[in-house]
């Protein structure tokens, strides 16, 4: 089990130093906001195009395409991600250029298992789409990463496919978290891609036993970065969760490139739909996933840094309310 080295690190993470700088004084430029596209829909297939058409980015084309979904259970969604959504999601990738797609996961029961009770894998072999099971990737796939100051005494590991992906694709739904992360969305998605103890240590016990369970979730995701995430709000756990919970339709579809940006707001209308105590009390960027995913660099570090796009008139006075809310803080 190896230990990646510096440059490796900042290869995987792209992070290649701090702020950025132009010309030859070394004028720090300003941040451009990060844009998260909104959409109001019933309709899976329509929420998926319209808030890739409204983000307006093609990252894919031409490239070898990794999609990590929300199968850490084959719970209904929001308990997982909807095999529409993601054939949606898939007929895009290619209809944009991808040169290759590929879905790779790590669920919580045995993955293929999961995958099997869902009836994805036919459907995923028809759209030319290949299956990486993390639960068969080999000791040297799960890489090492000791970040200083991390709250993992002893680090944690990454499944390489999403460290080499060329273009990652990350798609998660919107929904409470009762067991210590307080909601599940883009950063919590991740922990997919730490093993569990089928692999030998079990990083699942330490993360659920520690107290500083929220800010581990945002600190797996220092070392890769998703080129796109897209979550689909149609449905929505406002309480319980994340298999079963408290459901209330909310409607939406959400579309960004920054993992920060996409779960402020996912929080904002949480409290929107009407959520617990433990979403609704608490500041959005006083979050300990979003504060410590802010004091990574991960992405927005405030709600003056993000910009939400709704898809259409229809979709204008639910911007303007969960914009009233995100501005708050």
């Amino acid at each position: 089990m190896k230990r990646v080295n510096r440059r490796d690190f900042l290869k995987y993470t792209g992070v290649a130093g701090g702020a950025l700088f132009m010309g030859m004084g070394g004028v720090a430029m300003s941040k451009a906001a990060s844009r998260v596209a909104l959409v109001k829909t019933d309709d899976r297939k329509n929420g998926v195009k319209r808030s890739l058409k409204t983000l307006n980015i093609n990252p894919v084309k031409g490239k070898d395409v990794l999609i990590k979904p929300n199968f850490n259970t084959a719970d209904i969604t929001p308990g997982s991600t909807h095999n529409d959504t993601l054939v949606a999601l898939v007929e895009e990738v290619w209809e944009m250029g991808a040169r290759s797609i590929s879905l790779g996961e790590r669920s919580h029961p045995l993955t293929r298992e999961v995958m099997e009770k869902k009836g994805i894998l036919p459907i995923l072999e028809k759209l030319n789409v290949k299956v990486i099971d993390f639960d068969n990737l080999e000791e040297k796939d799960w890489v090492l990463f000791k970040p200083k100051k991390s709250h993992w005494p002893n680090g944690f590991r990454i499944a390489r496919p999403i460290l080499d992906s060329e273009c990652l694709i990350s798609t998660c739904c919107l929904k409470t978290h009762q067991y210590g992360g307080i909601f599940t969305l883009s950063l919590k998605l991740h922990v997919g891609a730490v093993p569990t103890s089928r692999h030998g240590y079990d990083y699942m016990r330490e993360l659920h036993s520690s107290l500083h369970q929220r800010k581990m979730i945002a600190e797996i995701n220092e070392p890769f970065k998703p080129a796109l995430v897209i979550l689909d709000g149609i449905d929505a756990f406002v309480d319980g969760g994340p298999m079963t919970g408290k459901h209330i339709k909310g409607e939406v579809f959400l579309a960004s490139t920054d993992r920060v940006a996409i779960d402020a707001v996912g929080v904002a209308i949480l409290k929107f739909l009407g959520s617990n105590e433990s979403i609704m009390k608490p500041k959005i960027f006083d979050q300990e996933q979003i504060a410590r995913a802010v004091e990574l660099g991960l992405g927005a570090s405030s709600p003056s840094e993000i910009e939400v796009i709704p898809a259409d008139e229809n979709s204008q006075d639910y911007r303007d309310r969960v914009l009233e809310i995100l501005k708050k803080g």
